[in-house]
């Protein structure tokens, strides 16, 4: 019987290690895959003794992958333990890795912000501007030293939590827990990618469909105020009491839109888009495309 191969703790730190350099590659096509791939070639290096083994897991790392940097750690730890299994003999393919992957970076993507950018970071910043206020040098150390102290240790603990969590969910392979986790992934994948279509995805049809003369006394009567101070003070007002700006309610074909279905066209961009990825469209086509589209929409007066 083969020994087993196993990732030391020394492996897994150089994993950690070319993980803070996740961004440094970062591209509109795949987004983080050159800096997740790269973080990587240790651990298949020590894995995968074959050349072909070794360009096969490369090549399957360097799908789509994009979360935020410090919140990849864990989803890198589950991905060392799947690996390690896979090149044990379990029976795990390039889907399920995959798979685990998509479902676990969306939904961390969104802690990452709120945890680290808007929490973390302000409150370091700010207790090192207010010491740099008054000239003392420990403001910026602390903020400098305090950040990539905290940062650094997120990404080893998570990474090494994630790792022993995957070890766990490879353990009983027959009970199908794997296929489960993935087939759960894949779903949590779709919604959010369902919730974040309608917030990322921007699309404004400017031009009318009505246009409807309203009644004295419903509009402002902007020839009709008084000059100065006070004519601005009764404009603020009657804009507070709701009446329009113009003497016609005009709606445009977004309003339509948005009164029926909310975020409609933003979702049926998103499933063309989904579909000529499917059709083995390149993304750089598509986003020439869309980059055109937009142009001469714009140009048309139709968006």
């Amino acid at each position: 019987m083969a020994e087993k191969i196993q990732l030391s703790l020394n492996d897994r730190k150089k994993v950690w290690f070319r993980s803070q350099f996740l961004q440094a590659s970062w591209n509109y096509e795949r987004m983080q895959n050159l800096g997740w791939a790269y973080a990587l070639v240790p651990a298949i290096k020590k894995l995968y003794t074959k050349k072909e083994d070794q360009e096969a897991a490369l090549k399957r790392h360097m799908e789509f992958f994009n979360t935020h940097p410090y919140v990849a750690a864990p989803i890198f730890g589950v991905t060392l333990a799947l690996e390690e299994d896979r090149a044990n003999g379990a029976d795990i393919d390039d889907a399920a890795i995959q798979g685990v992957k998509i479902g676990m970076m969306g939904p961390l993507a969104g802690i990452g912000d709120p945890v680290f950018w808007f929490t973390v970071r302000p409150i370091l910043g700010a207790l090192g501007a207010s010491l740099a206020l008054s000239g003392n040098i420990i403001g910026p150390l602390i903020f400098f030293f305090g950040w990539n102290a905290i940062r650094m240790a997120f990404l080893w603990y998570t990474q090494e939590f994630g790792y022993k969590s995957g070890k766990e969910i490879t353990k009983d392979m027959s009970g199908g827990i794997l296929q489960d986790i993935t087939k759960g992934a894949s779903i949590l994948g779709m919604f959010i990618l369902a919730v974040l279509a309608e917030r990322w995805v921007s699309i404004n049809f400017t031009f009318n469909v009505s246009s409807v003369p309203l009644a004295k006394g419903a509009y402002i009567e902007w020839d009709k105020l008084p000059a100065g101070g006070e004519g601005i003070r009764q404009a603020f007002e009657k804009v507070g009491q709701g009446l329009s700006q113009t003497p016609e309610k005009v709606t445009t074909f977004q309003d339509n839109l948005n009164s029926l279905i909310p975020g409609l066209m933003s979702l049926i961009l998103t499933f063309i888009c989904m579909w000529l990825l499917k059709k083995k469209v390149s993304p750089i086509t598509i986003i020439i495309g869309l980059f055109i589209v937009g142009i001469l929409a714009r140009l048309a007066g139709i968006m």
